[in-house]
């Protein structure tokens, strides 16, 4: 592997010392524009392919196929973040689909917004919070303590890497679309954050 050499403000921030941890990072206010910020201040990070599916596009030299890939990133603890690859191989379209779920990671505000429980810790989202994507549209409710995630394959596993314990959802729309049944219930995690830590 070789040496990161940061290009970057927050980067050589990061590099130096200066930063020590992800929520410094996102409070600085300076974008994520490398991945191996993420690696060194997240090194549990786990990451999981939730698509990978062909894409072609005709040219004038006939059909180009490519490899898209819809990846998340998470650590299980309050990050988490989605992103996607293309590549005419499957391999670099993953590892595209990792670097930018990395740039594109946010810290989940979690709480216990539930009134079935009121254990007052950060086991599920703090308050009802909806996301969307195209025609998706992805609600997530607070739920008590030992419920778990009541949600359909692809959110719960984004869901689940962010942490979030116990929770209800509720979806509509195209939910076979991968991709935008993803992104749907990443934006209504990182709604979460429109309250103050």
């Amino acid at each position: 592997m070789t040496e990161w050499v940061p290009k970057t403000r927050l980067g050589k921030l990061v590099a130096e010392g200066k930063i020590k941890t992800m929520d410094d990072a996102l409070s600085s206010g300076l974008p994520i524009k490398e991945p191996e910020i993420v690696d060194v201040l997240l090194p549990d990070l786990e990451e999981d392919i939730l698509e990978i599916s062909m894409v072609q596009r005709v040219t004038d030299s006939g059909r180009r196929t490519k490899f898209r890939v819809t990846a998340v990133v998470g650590n299980r603890n309050g990050y988490v973040g989605v992103g996607t690859g293309k590549a005419s191989q499957v391999a670099p379209a993953i590892q595209k689909a990792i670097e930018d779920a990395k740039i594109n990671i946010f810290g989940v505000i979690r709480g216990c917004g539930s009134w079935e429980c009121g254990c007052g810790t950060a086991h599920s989202v703090p308050f009802k919070v909806m996301g969307e994507c195209g025609s998706v549209r992805v609600t997530l409710i607070p739920g008590p303590k030992g419920l778990g995630v009541v949600a359909a394959d692809v959110a719960k596993r984004i869901i689940e890497l962010a942490g979030v314990r116990d929770v209800w959802s509720i979806t509509s729309g195209e939910t076979r679309t991968t991709l935008s049944f993803a992104l749907a219930t990443f934006d209504a995690l990182k709604k979460t954050c429109f309250i103050k830590r």
